[in-house]
């Protein structure tokens, strides 16, 4: 199957090499300069999935991400992005990104992450096409080959752990009476960490689950989401509930 893949890099070296490398890699290529051509295209063209820059002219990625989303758009949106600190990446994940790549960039983890997120989209539509299942991006497949899992809780598409409750057919959480605002990647974590609740999941574990693809021991990609994850989940005044385990990698308990 051909996927189609939206473009928005106003660098015109940096796009028009990531035009030539996707069309060459097998994706239909829609390639502009600025946020208000990805807006219009977006529209348009109706992609699989969106490369979106965050530094552009006029409108920049961020609100092109927040104009998406406001107008309920979920097509998985990948932020390409010059800025390396933490509150700068979390910025884009606010936004709405599903997930971002720091420049500069191999052009081969540009591939595994639209890999990863178009597996999700794929899954994710499977299910609710075929009723409650293992909720978001998890396959039948998947769940007979993965370790760690919880197969009751997955019959009913709701899983409850401490004060959590997650529907995952509706994708929609809650801590206690609180409903959580969760990006699509920030649930799925979320749920990860909720089906195996007290079990340590180890980073290579997490990485496969979630982004299909494990970006080694350097990466601060697992990090970040879960810190951005704790502020949603482990709000002041609450029972923090998702823990590092040092050297190993994350659990959700009550301690």
């Amino acid at each position: 199957m051909t996927h189609s893949v939206l473009l928005a890099e106003d660098d015109r070296p940096i796009r028009t090499a990531l035009e030539r490398a996707l069309t060459l890699e097998g994706y239909r290529v829609t390639a502009v300069a600025d946020g208000i051509q990805a807006l219009a295209a977006a529209h348009r063209e109706r992609p699989d999935v969106i490369l979106l820059d965050v530094m552009m002219p006029g409108i920049d990625g961020l609100q092109v991400c927040q104009v998406l989303r406001a107008e309920q758009d979920r097509t998985p949106i990948l932020m390409l992005t010059a800025r390396v600190e933490t509150a700068d990446r979390i910025a884009g994940l606010d936004a709405g990104a599903d997930d971002y790549v720091v420049k500069p960039f191999e052009v081969e983890e540009v591939f595994a992450r639209l890999r990863a997120l178009l597996r999700r989209t794929t899954a994710g539509t499977a299910t609710d096409e075929g009723g409650a299942g293992a909720g978001p991006g998890v396959t039948d497949e998947a769940e007979e080959a993965e370790g760690p899992y919880d197969a009751r809780a997955a019959d009913s598409g709701v899983v409850e752990a401490a004060d959590l409750r997650i529907d995952g057919p509706s994708r929609r959480a809650w801590r206690g009476e609180r409903e959580l605002e969760l990006t699509r990647t920030e649930f799925e974590l979320l749920e990860l960490l909720a089906r195996n609740a007290g079990i340590v999941l180890d980073h290579s574990t997490i990485y496969d689950r979630i982004w299909g693809y494990d970006f080694g021991p350097g990466s601060k990609n697992l990090a970040v989401y879960v810190g951005y994850l704790r502020r949603k989940v482990d709000v002041p005044g609450s029972r923090p509930l998702i823990h590092t385990v040092r050297g190993v990698g994350y659990v959700l308990r009550e301690d």
